[in-house]
């Protein structure tokens, strides 16, 4: 039974027991639109009060691989068009972007999550907070917001945090992007499955008699398979160590100053970063560390203003250093961004600080009623 979707680019069907939402977008890799964000949010409050509907399993569809790209991130273009344009849209979006990613982390059935292909920034949202999170050899993971001028957000400082040691630092500062088994080995998926398995699951769920919810997750897991691990991938102990220090500066002095083929290819990904939200990011992970998923989103969408309205540096639209960071990757493709400023040790508390105030008195946080 197919239900008619806010958005041409979600399919929503329920199959069977289970409801089933297709990121139909693939000439973006799926990327988030704001009526796909509210599309894919009607169809869980729907599904969430039908007691036909046990589970929810959500995935992508594209050209490639059996399900293509799960999910690139949110629409960077439109973010680039609605902060010149100063379009109240921008703001909605992370509103609701930030409420949808709370309401699958809370959700009260099973919610899998079919992570095949791209998944990354707001891909991350929607299927970090699942029950199950299913990778295959075609994931590539990861949150690389620091390279447009942003942060991880969509809840990136809860769940990042609370990978081991210090890998969330890591992470969320160089925007590493992990493929195939890596994902598990980061905690940042429960199982593996070989993508060309993923078609018959998939069909398999209409056919099913599922009883419960939980009948409808241990079935996805049967699809899993146990594949070797390979040699870990990353030096945890030189990570914990390195990203443990008090800041950005020293972790680059200390990563230039190794003598590791790693350490001077993080610091060289970290001198192309924005100096200034490296400085953030890495305070809003450490903060995150200690907060509820509902604090951290409500954080989050206060940086998330400061990035595109930043009134204590006097920037906004074109200035701004996020918008700065999508011009050079998207719009102009010039891969120069004209970061300001320019270097990390020229980044002062006074310019990092202010991101972490809030914009919103308590009772008109826009994201106030989150936890509720």
């Amino acid at each position: 039974m197919t239900s008619p979707s806010l958005s041409p680019w979600i399919d929503s069907e329920v199959r069977g027991r289970v409801g089933c939402l297709t990121l139909n977008r693939p000439k973006a890799l799926n990327a988030l639109s704001l009526d796909m964000v509210r599309a894919i949010t009607d169809a869980l409050l729907r599904w969430r009060d039908d007691a036909q509907v046990l589970a929810v399993v959500v995935r992508g569809m594209g050209k490639e691989g059996p399900f293509g790209a799960f999910c690139a991130g949110g629409d960077i273009r439109f973010f680039h068009q609605a902060a010149l344009a100063g379009d109240p849209a921008l703001e909605d979006f992370f509103t609701e972007e930030y409420a949808l990613n709370h309401l699958i982390h809370t959700y009260s059935k099973p919610y899998i999550a079919l992570m095949d292909g791209v998944v990354m920034g707001g891909g991350m949202g929607i299927s970090q907070g699942a029950s199950l999170r299913l990778v295959t050899e075609r994931t590539a993971m990861g949150m690389p917001e620091t390279l447009i001028g942003l942060f991880p957000d969509v809840g990136g400082g809860y769940f990042l945090s609370r990978t081991a040691g210090r890998l969330g630092e890591y992470l969320a500062l160089s925007g590493r992007v992990l493929k195939g088994l890596e994902p598990l080995m980061a905690g940042l998926a429960d199982a593996f499955v070989d993508s060309a398995r993923l078609p018959r699951l998939w069909d398999s769920l209409g056919e099913t008699p599922f009883e419960s919810g939980e009948a409808v997750q241990r079935w996805c897991h049967t699809f899993a398979t146990t594949p070797e691990w390979p040699r870990h991938p990353w030096p945890s102990a030189e990570i914990d160590t390195v990203f443990a220090l008090p800041s950005v500066a020293d972790i680059v002095s200390q990563l230039e100053a190794a003598d590791s083929a790693w350490a001077r290819d993080t610091a060289a990904v970290l001198r192309q970063r924005s100096p200034l939200m490296l400085h953030v990011v890495l305070e809003q992970v450490r903060r995150a560390r200690g907060m509820s998923l509902a604090d951290d989103l409500r954080l989050e969408r206060d940086l998330v203003r400061h990035c595109f309205v930043t009134r204590h540096l006097q920037r906004a639209g074109a200035s701004s250093e996020t918008v700065e960071g999508i011009r050079a990757l998207a719009v102009d493709k010039d891969h120069a961004p004209r970061w300001s400023p320019q270097r990390v040790e020229d980044v002062t508390p006074a310019h990092w600080q202010p991101f972490f105030v809030s914009p919103w008195p308590t009772h008109a946080h826009p994201l106030r009623h989150l936890g509720e």
